[in-house]
């Protein structure tokens, strides 16, 4: 049975405590804040203590979320968990983080596309609800970079740019056509899946991990950025998805409330933003305190954004992300 939209009914998050600025990264390699600031438009980002999985920073974020919605674990019909630095090879996050939030029996899965990962998993959330498979659906964001990236002057051209932490929207089956998410669109093209890549461990080597993986100039197990090719393709991606969303529901740029873009590269969005002709109020940044978070981007800016009262009800709102895969995606949103 068709229950109709589906709507985020809450959201939640979780920063890790240590803030990591661009002066502190002074002291581990040659770079500046200057140099950080004019590419990146990065200030600062956190990063995680020992022991801390990305299961633990997305149980957090969940609670307040499910808090948020008027729901208890028990209520949760499915878990997806969208994140690129999962607690371990196998088993899934989502079954480490539903084992922590006391939630059984339901399915639980990962998705691992990336930066589109939680865009993914809304189009995912929003098809279970809408031909009645869930009612709720706990949807997670969660990333630990920092235990993955080279903090040395080698690796600073990735190293300044993630950061750790998580979030959550809970989406629950609504009613009002009107309301809710009105049409998700993703996209992939793998023949530029080096281009943004962490080549090992890997399947494909036996063993899986070796000591050449380690060394070199560029070593394999560490996170790899053609960046000017990511930029070049994301400047694109970004307004052709942006568009395809807004055109599938009748609607222009005008009509657009607010664009809630991935959090890759603050020029990134000033670029999308100057070739859609956004107002400055029509666009949500908040990349300079936490970097890019990948797939817990979208909803830690999705908390803000709600915090600082930019979303009312029957607001029109945007979520559009590029990344790795590539992969690219956008859905639109009657708040």
């Amino acid at each position: 049975m068709k229950l109709g939209n589906s709507r985020i009914a809450g959201v939640g998050r979780c920063l890790p405590d240590h803030v990591v600025t661009n002066d502190d990264l002074t002291r581990v390699m040659e770079t500046t804040d200057d140099w950080i600031q004019q590419r990146t438009g990065i200030r600062e980002r956190r990063h995680v203590a020992e022991n801390t999985g990305a299961a633990d920073l997305g149980a957090v974020a969940a609670r307040e979320a499910l808090d948020g919605a008027g729901l208890r674990p028990s209520d949760v019909d499915l878990v997806l968990f969208a994140t690129l630095s999962p607690d371990f090879d196998f088993p899934a996050s989502a079954c480490v983080m539903s084992r922590i939030l006391g939630i059984a029996g339901v399915p639980a899965f990962d998705i691992k596309n990336q930066c589109s990962g939680f865009l993914y998993g809304l189009a995912i959330a929003d098809k279970f609800i809408k031909t009645g498979r869930a009612r709720s659906v706990l949807l997670v964001g969660g990333e630990i970079h920092s235990t993955g990236i080279d903090l040395t002057t080698r690796g600073r051209d990735v190293a300044v740019i993630f950061g750790d932490g998580a979030a959550a929207a809970v989406l629950s089956a609504e009613s009002d056509p009107k309301r809710g998410v009105l049409s998700t669109h993703l996209h992939a093209e793998g023949k530029y899946a080096e281009k943004l890549w962490l080549e090992a461990a890997s399947s494909r080597a036996n063993p899986r991990l070796s000591a050449e993986m380690l060394e070199g100039a560029r070593p394999r197990i560490f996170p790899y950025m053609e960046g000017k090719y990511v930029f070049k393709h994301a400047v694109t991606r970004f307004p052709e998805v942006i568009l395809e969303a807004l055109s599938a529901n009748g609607y222009n740029v005008e009509d657009l409330d607010l664009l809630i873009p991935h959090q890759a590269n603050l020029r990134i969005s000033q670029m999308v933003a100057m070739g859609l002709e956004l107002r400055e109020d029509q666009l949500f940044n908040n990349i300079d305190r936490y970097g890019n978070t990948t797939a817990a981007s979208i909803p830690l800016a999705l908390y803000e954004a709600l915090a600082q009262g930019l979303l009312k009800p029957g607001s029109l709102l945007c979520l559009a992300s590029f990344g790795a895969g590539f992969t690219w995606a956008s859905a639109l949103v009657r708040w």
